[in-house]
């Protein structure tokens, strides 16, 4: 069992409607684990999740969310909060996920485009705002980790802290569904240069690692919790004996 207040995120990708996994963000790397996504929601809230995860992968690749209906089953579902993100990239598609009552947005390649956008939003919403900062190579990712940008990971992070916002979702793409562990030094690194909260994502294997990186939260107390995939889907993490 872990101590609080360290978070265990399930992540719930969708694409068409189905809940998947990528590996390393690629399209053509699908692993298809249900096509009931409320029902793994009520699933994960039922193991002790305290928060869920939802990406909307065809949101991601295409620029617009394509899993509105979906993501309303899993808000309908469950009580927790509820964390969304992919393809919301306009002032409006963001107001229309928190009026679903999501708890909290992602934004990923819109910020790097625009940190005025970020700016605004953040003005407007507060802490219901994060930015998911997806590294490729030590330089951010967009556009589904497609398109490698010129903002290197620790620049790009200021950044965003420097626009008050209230949380980074961190992901190292390298690991993304690899299994091989977590990138920690990266971790780490974006974890010390900014002072708000982080939350990991990517290659966690097993539940030595999700150790590790609570490790890294007591030198770094702003790194609040981690998103795990794969690894709870292929069951070499069991999320209640995590939970208590």
């Amino acid at each position: 069992m872990l101590k609080n207040p360290f978070l265990i995120f399930p992540a719930i990708d969708l694409k068409d409607g189905k809940v998947v996994r990528l590996q390393q963000g690629r399209a053509d790397a699908v692993t298809v684990y249900s096509d009931d996504p409320a029902a793994m929601a009520r699933r994960w809230a039922g193991d002790g999740a305290k928060w869920l995860h939802v990406v909307d992968l065809d949101g991601a690749f295409t620029g617009k969310p394509r899993n509105w209906d979906t993501v309303r089953a899993i808000l309908g579902a469950v009580q927790i909060p509820v964390q969304l993100g992919g393809g919301l990239r306009t002032r409006e598609q963001v107001a229309t996920a928190l009026a679903m009552c999501v708890t909290r947005v992602v934004v990923g390649t819109k910020a790097c485009e625009s940190p005025e956008f970020v700016s605004a939003l953040v003005k407007e919403f507060g802490n219901r705002i994060a930015v998911g900062i997806d590294a490729r190579d030590g330089f951010v990712a967009v556009k589904g980790w497609i398109e490698k940008t010129k903002w290197t990971t620790i620049e790009f992070a200021q950044r965003i802290d420097q626009l008050g916002v209230g949380t980074i979702v961190f992901t190292d793409v390298s690991t993304d569904g690899m299994l091989r562990g977590p990138n920690i030094a990266a971790v780490s690194a974006v974890c010390g240069t900014v002072r708000c909260d982080v939350i990991a994502s990517g290659g966690v294997s097993q539940t030595e690692d999700v150790r590790r990186l609570q490790a890294v939260s007591t030198e770094h107390p702003n790194l609040v919790g981690v998103i795990i995939g794969k690894a709870l889907y292929d069951g070499r993490v069991v999320l209640r004996s995590l939970q208590g």
